[in-house]
């Protein structure tokens, strides 16, 4: 055999062997990034889990008498909880100047907090934010309407929840302006995040 086909063999040898060590190589990558995503995904099932169980206690707390929503202790912020609704009702008189619709800095320390459960024990159910004010008419700020006012209070706090992490897509907007009522006029100027607590759709209700 001359010297010439025995160089074309062994570089055809050593060609052959490299692309089994790459061909094994990425077999062995391949095969711990499916090990890796089962992993993923294992651990997303878990925490489903938990936030079904979670919500399946909250809804027989619910219907006992004795839910807590998650937002009692927040400072402005009172939790109630109903059929397949959990409400943390914000006053508004804490959020908002008379007639105003930025937020006050004070205000949103208790949003911080108000994103934290709703990013937590509520993660992945879909959300309500409306807007209510008393019925004194509009004079001075410049709203067409109390319903314009509420919807812009409302939008306000919606921004903020999505700069804290809330995703835009579980939120809807409504504004029932003075149509209502609570009971004092402080009472009546509120900005409620409602919780539907079906984790798939912003009009179909829990049983």
């Amino acid at each position: 055999m001359t010297k010439s086909r025995m160089m074309i063999i062994g570089l055809l040898v050593a060609a052959f062997g490299l692309t089994g060590c790459n061909s094994k190589a990425k077999n062995k990558a391949m095969t711990g990034d499916v090990a890796s995503l089962q992993a993923a995904l294992a651990q997303c099932e878990e925490e489903k889990r938990a936030r079904d169980q979670q919500l399946a206690e909250l809804r027989h707390n619910m219907n006992s008498g004795m839910a807590e929503t998650g937002f009692e202790n927040i400072p402005g912020v009172t939790g109630s909880a109903s059929a397949g609704e959990v409400t943390a009702s914000v006053e508004s008189d804490l959020l908002f100047d008379s007639g105003k619709t930025t937020l006050k800095p004070n205000a949103k320390k208790s949003l911080d907090a108000v994103a934290g459960v709703l990013n937590s024990t509520y993660a992945s159910q879909t959300i309500r934010i409306a807007g209510h004010t008393d019925s004194d008419p509009i004079k001075k700020s410049g709203h067409k309407s109390n319903y314009h006012l509420g919807f812009e209070r409302a939008f306000a706090v919606r921004e903020y929840l999505i700069s804290k992490g809330v995703d835009s897509k579980r939120i809807s907007l409504a504004s029932f302006g003075p149509d209502v009522p609570k009971g004092s006029k402080p009472q009546n100027r509120r900005v409620e995040v409602v919780v539907v607590l079906n984790g798939t759709s912003a009009t179909a209700m829990a049983n």
